[in-house]
């Protein structure tokens, strides 16, 4: 596949030349996840407004007005950075553009310098480790924390502990 014709856009709110979030149109997100992504079926726009608002860099595909790829991190821009949600459209799969996507969200200033940076991922292992990436048996913890209502919280301080 003929790929020359893609385009490539970096979201980041902080500035340095590239696109900014609220450029990134949300329903095409929304259907893009929807159609390549079983993990991410139920999320709504306004979740996605959410998710996109505390990530930097956020990596797009573009078939010139069309989303067909996405991909992006969460950093503390020194210690430890995550990749997080990497799709490419099923249309455009093997023609080494999830490698750019990935590519391109670890060149950016925001996570190239850290020490670490952790990739989530269900069923593609093996794509990522040709880029680099290595199994990590160190780190594999989860909390599938449960939302809880501000005004459900008890108050708290540090005198009381």
């Amino acid at each position: 596949m003929d790929c020359r014709h893609i385009q490539a856009r970096v979201y980041d709110d902080r500035g340095q030349g590239h696109a900014l979030v609220q450029d990134l149109d949300l329903q095409q997100v929304q259907t893009l996840f929807r159609h390549t992504a079983f993990w991410a079926q139920d999320r709504s726009v306004d979740e996605w407004a959410i998710a996109l608002a505390n990530s930097r860099p956020i990596a797009t595909l573009w078939d010139s007005d069309r989303l067909i790829g996405f991909a992006r991190a969460t950093s503390d821009g020194i210690y430890r950075a995550t990749i997080w949600d990497v799709v490419v459209h099923d249309d455009y799969q093997g023609a080494g553009l999830g490698r750019k996507l990935v590519e391109t969200v670890l060149t950016h200033p925001h996570v190239n310098r850290v020490e670490r940076v952790y990739l989530m991922t269900t069923h593609q292992q093996q794509f990522y480790e040709r880029i680099g990436f290595a199994e990590n048996q160190t780190t594999t913890m989860v909390l599938h924390n449960q939302r809880i209502e501000a005004d459900a919280l008890t108050a708290w301080s540090l005198e009381s502990l």
